[in-house]
C-alpha cells in the first residue's frame, strides 16, 4: 500500500540504527559546490558560480592574491541555477544566465519554479561588474557569449541571434533573421563578425554575419549538418566540423552503425572551404559522445579534437593547413573538460590517470602542448581535480578540487607546477562531518561474460559483525563515480547519500556499469545489446550484488538497491528481475518502460529498419515493466512532477502496475522541481526518506 509523505517523514525520527549517529543528512549536504569556473582572456581574473544550501551566487578573485569574493546576493533556496557564467576579456564584465533547467532534454530554457511562486521567475542574462555592484538584467534568453570587444552580449532567443550591451545601457535587438534555429555563436578574434549555426532539421549550416550591410556568409552548403565553428587566431579562416546529414535507407535498430565526421577549414571572406582530417570508418572513430563531443580547438598553428579512434577519448591535433594527425594523449585514460591557454599552446583538461592505479578511478588536472605527446599530470594524488582553466596572464592554472572527504573548493597553482591553494575551503561550514566520512574503497569484480566492472565501497569499521548492504547505481549512464566528491552536484549528492547511509551502519557499493565512462570504448559502447537493445549492463549490477552477498560482514538477506535516473531504471530492473537478491530499493526518476514512445522510430515511413519488430520486443523486455510478474520486494519511488529528463509518467504508471499487483510500493513526489532538484531542501527530503526507507525494512531486524 501508498503512504503518504508524513508518515514517512514520521517514520524517519523513530528509525532503529545499527550504529551510533555520527552527523545529520543536513550537516553532510551543507557543502558549498562550486561550478561554472572560468577565466578572463587577459590578466588574472577568474569567476564561478557556487550552491551554498540552495543560495546560488556568483563568486570572483583576482591574482595574485586570489581572495575570493561574492558579487551577487541571492539568499533564498529558490531553485533558480546559475549557468553559462563567463568574464569579458578585459576581466571587467561577469555575465551569467539565470534560472531554467540546462542540464535536461527539453525545455532547458522554460523557467522552474520549485517555490511555487504565482509569478514564476523567467529565464533572463545577467551582467555585473567585476568590482562589485548590483547585476544587470540584460533580456531574457540564452546562450550569452561575449563579444571579445567586452563590450556585447550575443545570444540566443526565439531560434534567432540577438545582441546588446553588456553594461546593459541598451535594448536587445535582433542581429539578424535566417531560417532554421540559429546559435552556436563564436566571435571573430577582433569582435567584428560572428560564425554561427543555422540548424535546418536534416541539415545544418556554418553562417558568417559582418554587419547589416553585408549578406550573410553560408560556408561550403551541402547536405550535411556542419558545427562547431571555431576561428583561427587571425580571424581569416574558421575550421568546423561536418558529419552525415538526414535521410537514407532505415538502417538496423540493434546494430550499431559508425557515425563518421570530419574537420574542414573555410576561407573567412569568401566562405570556401576544404577537408582537413576524416575520421577512420568505424565505430571507435565516430563522433565521440563524452562530455564536449569532437572539443574542436583552434590553437597555435595546430588545430586540437577529441578522437576514441585507438579506444579511448584522447586528444589529437593537425597542423592548421592539414596532414596527418598528432596523438597527443597516448594512454589508457579518457580526457574531458578541456580547455585551451591563451597563447593556444596548451591544452589543460581532466583525466583519469596518474602515478597511482587507482588514478582510473579518479580525475587530475592534465597538461600537453598542442603539437606533440608528452602529458604531464598538474596534480597527483589521492583526490580528485576538475575544470581547469588558465588565466589570461598565462601564470596560472585554476581548477575545482576535492577528496574522499573534503567537498569541491575552488584551488589555484602556478601553471609551471608549484604549491595549490584553496580558495573556498572557508565556506565549507564549521559542523561539516570531514572526519566522521569514509574513504571509499575500489573494487574491481568480474560480470559473467568476463567484462571487468569497478567500484566504490563505502564502510564503516563499527558496527555489527552482519551489515545489511546496499548497491548505488549512477544515471547517465556515460558517467563514471570516482573514489572521492564528484564533479557534478547531482553525482555529489549520491556521493553524500553513500556517505550518509555508510555512517548509519550500512555496506554500499557504488556499480561502474558498462555504458559508463573511463574504461575505453568498448566499456562506452558495448558490442552486446545495452539499454532498450539488450539491458546487457544489468549483468553488472547483479555481479555487484553478489559479490556483495559473498563479503563476510555482508547480511546477503538485506541487500538494497537505489539509483535515479539511468540508475532508477536499474534499480527497477533489478527489483522485478531478482527480488530474491534484492531485497528492496528506492527508485528515483527511472525510466520504467522503453516502448512508451514508440519504441523503434521510423514507423511513419513506407520502408521500415530490417529489425523494426525485433527491436520492439527486445526494448520491451529490457523494460523493468515487463518484469512485474516477479517483483516482489518492497519498493520507494520518487519521482518530481517537473522533470525533464525521465517523463513523469514513467513512475506513474509503474506505480499503477506493483499496485494492482500488491507489491508494497511507497511514494514520494515532488511538486515543480525538476529532475536535478533544484532546491536544496528537496534533495534533503529525499536523501533522508531513502535512508529512512532501507532502515525500516532492513535494521529494524537487528
Amino acid at each position: 500500500m501508498s503512504k503518504p509523505l508524513l508518515s514517512l517523514l514520521a517514520a524517519l525520527l523513530l528509525a532503529p540504527t545499527a550504529v551510533a549517529q555520527d552527523f545529520s543528512f543536513e550537516q553532510l549536504k551543507s557543502y558549498p559546490f562550486p561550478t561554472q569556473l572560468t577565466a578572463s582572456a587577459s590578466g588574472s581574473r577568474i569567476a564561478w558560480a557556487m550552491n551554498e544550501q540552495g543560495r546560488r551566487n556568483i563568486w570572483v578573485a583576482e591574482g595574485p592574491s586570489f581572495t575570493a569574493r561574492r558579487l551577487t546576493n541571492y539568499t533564498e533556496d529558490d531553485g533558480q541555477e546559475l549557468t553559462s557564467v563567463s568574464l569579458s576579456a578585459d576581466g571587467e564584465w561577469v555575465v551569467y544566465l539565470r534560472g531554467g533547467d540546462h542540464g535536461s532534454n527539453w525545455d532547458d530554457e522554460v523557467a522552474v519554479n520549485p517555490t511555487f511562486d504565482p509569478d514564476p521567475p523567467s529565464v533572463q542574462i545577467h551582467s555585473i561588474a567585476f568590482d562589485g555592484g548590483e547585476p544587470n538584467v540584460l533580456a531574457t534568453g540564452a546562450a550569452p557569449v561575449i563579444s571579445p570587444r567586452s563590450d556585447l552580449v550575443a545570444f540566443n532567443r526565439g531560434g534567432q541571434i540577438w545582441t546588446l550591451p553588456i553594461d546593459g545601457s541598451g535594448r536587445p535587438a535582433v542581429l539578424f533573421r535566417a531560417r532554421g534555429s540559429n546559435g552556436g555563436v563564436e566571435w571573430s578574434p577582433d569582435g567584428s563578425r560572428l560564425a554561427f549555426v543555422s540548424n535546418r532539421g536534416d541539415h545544418s549550416l556554418v553562417g558568417i554575419y559582418t554587419n547589416a550591410d553585408t549578406p550573410i556568409k553560408w560556408v561550403e552548403p551541402s547536405f550535411t549538418r556542419d558545427g562547431s565553428p571555431r576561428w583561427s587566431p587571425d580571424g581569416t579562416k574558421i575550421a568546423f566540423v561536418r558529419t552525415g546529414g538526414g535521410g537514407g535507407a532505415p538502417d538496423s535498430i540493434l546494430v550499431s552503425q559508425p557515425r563518421p565526421w570530419s574537420i574542414w577549414s573555410a576561407d573567412a571572406s569568401t566562405g570556401k572551404a576544404i577537408p582537413l582530417w576524416d575520421s577512420p570508418r568505424s565505430l571507435r572513430g565516430s563522433v565521440p559522445s563524452t562530455e564536449g563531443g569532437t572539443n574542436l580547438h583552434w590553437g597555435a598553428g595546430r588545430i586540437v579534437f577529441l578522437s576514441y579512434q585507438d579506444g579511448w577519448p584522447h586528444l589529437y591535433s593537425i597542423p592548421e593547413a592539414g596532414g596527418a594527425s598528432t596523438l597527443l594523449t597516448p594512454g589508457r585514460f579518457m580526457a574531458e573538460y578541456i580547455s585551451m591557454s591563451p597563447n593556444g599552446e596548451w591544452m589543460v583538461f581532466a583525466g583519469n590517470t596518474g602515478p597511482d592505479p587507482l588514478d582510473i578511478d579518479r580525475r587530475h588536472v592534465v597538461k600537453v602542448a598542442v603539437n606533440r605527446q608528452g602529458v604531464e599530470v598538474m596534480t597527483p594524488g589521492t583526490g580528485n581535480e576538475w575544470t581547469p582553466v588558465v588565466t589570461g596572464d598565462g601564470n596560472t592554472l585554476a581548477f575545482i578540487g576535492a577528496t574522499a572527504q573534503e567537498p569541491p573548493v575552488v584551488t589555484v597553482m602556478p601553471l609551471d607546477g608549484g604549491p595549490r591553494r584553496a580558495l573556498t575551503r572557508d565556506r565549507i561550514p564549521t559542523d561539516f562531518p570531514t572526519d566522521k566520512l569514509v574513504t571509499p574503497k575500489q573494487v574491481i569484480f568480474d560480470a559473467p561474460d568476463g567484462t571487468r566492472i569497478h567500484g566504490q565501497l563505502f564502510e564503516r569499521a563499527d558496527g555489527p559483525a552482519k551489515k545489511p548492504a546496499i548497491i548505488y547505481v549512477h544515471g547517465g549512464p556515460p558517467r563514471q563515480m570516482l573514489l572521492g566528491w564528484h564533479y557534478s552536484d547531482y553525482y555529489a549528492n549520491a556521493y553524500a547519500t553513500n556517505q550518509y547511509l555508510a555512517s548509519r551502519g550500512f555496506v554500499v557499493l557504488s556499480v561502474n556499469y558498462r555504458l559508463g565512462i573511463g574504461y575505453g570504448y568498448e566499456f562506452h559502447r558495448p558490442a552486446r545489446g545495452a539499454g532498450r537493445a539488450g539491458a546487457s549492463e544489468y549483468q553488472d549490477v547483479k555481479a555487484g550484488a553478489e559479490w556483495l552477498a559473498r563479503q563476510p560482514q555482508v547480511d546477503a538477506a538485506h541487500i538494497g538497491i537505489y539509483g535515479g535516473s539511468y540508475g532508477g531504471y536499474l534499480t527497477a530492473l533489478a527489483l522485478g528481475r531478482d527480488s530474491k537478491l534484492f531485497a528492496a530499493g528506492v527508485d528515483i526518476h527511472g525510466v520504467h518502460d522503453w516502448t512508451a514512445r514508440g519504441g523503434g522510430g521510423g514507423q511513419t515511413r513506407y520502408e521500415q529498419p530490417p529489425d523494426l519488430d525485433l527491436a520492439r520486443r527486445v526494448a520491451w523486455e529490457s523494460s523493468p515493466v515487463s518484469a512485474i510478474d516477479t517483483w516482489t520486494s518492497p519498493v520507494l519511488v520518487i519521482h518530481a512532477d517537473d522533470d525533464r529528463n525521465v517523463q513523469f509518467s514513467q513512475s506513474t504508471d509503474l506505480v499503477q502496475r506493483l499496485h494492482a499487483k500488491g507489491v508494497d510500493v511507497e511514494t514520494l513526489v515532488i511538486v515543480d522541481d525538476t529532475h536535478h532538484m533544484m532546491r536544496h531542501t528537496n534533495w534533503i527530503t529525499i536523501g533522508k526518506t531513502a535512508a529512512a526507507f532501507f532502515e525500516r525494512r532492513f535494521m529494524g531486524k537487528y
